[in-house]
């Protein structure tokens, strides 16, 4: 995977907004390069962000719903085909209970709330993790707005919620470990592509750009398989400052890689140069 760290970008992204129209970006976009086909965040800072506003941290993270919309929003325009958002990891169980008790509530407003605008956009709502952990109230949002937004195909959102990495890949080593026993397959059918099919994301391509926001170099449990070749983009700002400027940026350094998936050119295979 291949990373590339970027400090706050406000001005910059300002001055851009000031020159040209969104559709104008979106367009620029498009002519530059490839569009990566999915795109990963992990959405983090939405405490720091308050603190240092003197705010308690779930305005944080309700500030970062508008964020999420705003990113979603700007990826179904774009083209892009799938979206994956880091929302909640095993991990976070961890944090006090007034907080994860906040969160839930949020979740379920927000699934709810922005129903609507699924269905405006034509993106499909996918899950992935152990959904099973989480209170009633949430499981019924997100079920029934996965099922009104099934039909949809313009763009997928898939929320992580309740997901660790290792926890997906111990349980695919599970699945197959059951399929051996009960002769359904023998250890020497088992491939990557049959190990892909027992995780969460089985159907959906790799992430192409993974977006981690907030400053850390670490994936923290995320999407551990499927990064492997992702293009990494780390930037400064907190998750609530990451709006469509900030997502332009970030496309326009991952057209900027060359993706080479440890490969070469042909034509310097004999002449492999330092970093090669």
């Amino acid at each position: 995977m291949a990373s590339s760290r970027h400090p706050s970008a406000n001005g910059s992204a300002q001055c851009e907004a000031a020159e040209l129209s969104d559709e104008q970006r979106q367009r620029a976009l498009r002519d530059r390069g490839e569009l990566p086909a999915h795109v990963a965040c992990i959405m983090d800072g939405n405490g720091r962000w308050a603190q240092e506003r003197g705010e308690a941290r779930v305005v944080g993270h309700h500030e970062g719903v508008t964020s999420v919309r705003d990113v979603t929003e700007a990826c179904a325009e774009l083209g892009i085909d799938y979206l994956t958002l880091y929302t909640f990891s095993t991990e976070n169980w961890e944090r006090p209970d007034a907080e994860i008790n906040a969160l839930m509530e949020l979740l379920v407003q927000t699934v709810k709330e922005e129903r609507d605008t699924l269905m405006e956009n034509g993106v499909r709502l996918q899950t992935i993790g152990d959904l099973s952990e989480l209170p009633g109230s949430c499981q019924d949002a997100l079920r029934q707005t996965k099922r009104d937004t099934a039909e949809n195909d313009r763009m997928t959102l898939t929320l992580a919620l309740s997901y660790s990495g290792r926890w997906e890949i111990v349980r695919a080593a599970r699945a197959l470990a059951t399929k051996v026993e009960e002769g359904e397959c023998s250890p020497d059918d088992i491939d990557a592509a049959l190990f892909e099919e027992q995780l969460d994301t089985s159907g959906m391509p790799d992430p192409d750009l993974l977006v981690r926001t907030g400053g850390e170099f670490r994936l923290s449990n995320f999407l551990l398989w499927q990064s492997a070749y992702t293009e990494f983009y780390i930037t400064d700002e907190f998750w609530p400052a990451f709006r469509r400027p900030q997502l332009y940026a970030s496309i326009r350094s991952y057209q900027d890689r060359d993706r080479r998936f440890g490969r070469i050119e042909r034509a310097s295979a004999d002449d492999p140069g330092p970093g090669t």
